[in-house]
């Protein structure tokens, strides 16, 4: 059985981690669809954003990799947008204000799809998730990863994304930790950044 390259793998699922907690839009529809329709709906809702959310993922590891073996040369040139959509990730997350919480009591009259269906649309329609995962997955992908390594990190993205949401949808949804998310999701934002930051001196590093 291939080796799994680990260290890429822990790479990655730091970023997943980080994405999927950071208060979005993403955080709003799960909740919403969790008060308008009960956990059932939210859970619903969390299941398709993973799935959509997970899509990108698989794509993005293996068509990266396609890209890496075979034009190194463009890879290179995508491995430098990916630094630089890292830095302006991580300016917007640093400038960001969370106050889109505080919308939901107020829209949760309005008319809602399907949990599933809104939870996968909101990931799957998302450029900016496509994006992300572009920027991350160029600096951590090696050209002689194996198959069950690139499985393993596109599986662990939909996994840690559908957890995040399920947690969100069963359990903090009427909690203080959600009031409490709302309050300090501008440090979870600067955090963001600046691991964003980071990585990317990092990438920068060891290609000079």
């Amino acid at each position: 059985m291939e080796p799994l390259a680990w260290e890429a793998i822990l790479a990655a699922g730091v970023f997943f981690v980080l994405g999927a907690t950071s208060p979005g839009p993403s955080l709003i529809v799960v909740l919403r669809n969790t008060l308008i329709g009960g956990r059932r709906q939210g859970v619903a809702c969390a299941i398709g954003h993973g799935i959509g959310f997970g899509i990108y993922a698989g794509s993005a590891v293996f068509g990266l990799i396609l890209l890496l073996e075979n034009s190194p040369e463009v890879f290179s040139v995508l491995q430098i947008i990916g630094v630089v959509l890292l830095i302006w990730y991580g300016i917007n997350m640093w400038r960001a204000e969370v106050d889109a919480l505080q919308e939901i009591s107020s829209d949760i009259s309005q008319h809602q799809r399907q949990g599933f269906a809104e939870g996968f649309a909101i990931a799957f329609f998302n450029p900016k998730i496509a994006l992300f995962l572009v920027a991350v997955l160029a600096q951590v992908l090696e050209p002689d990863m194996g198959f069950i390594t690139k499985l393993a990190i596109g599986m662990l993205g939909m996994t840690i994304d559908t957890a995040w949401y399920l947690l969100v949808a069963l359990v903090l949804t009427g909690t203080p930790a959600l009031e409490l998310l709302r309050q300090k999701g501008d440090l979870v934002y600067k955090a963001t950044a600046i691991a964003l930051w980071f990585f990317a001196a990092s990438v920068v590093y060891n290609v000079l």
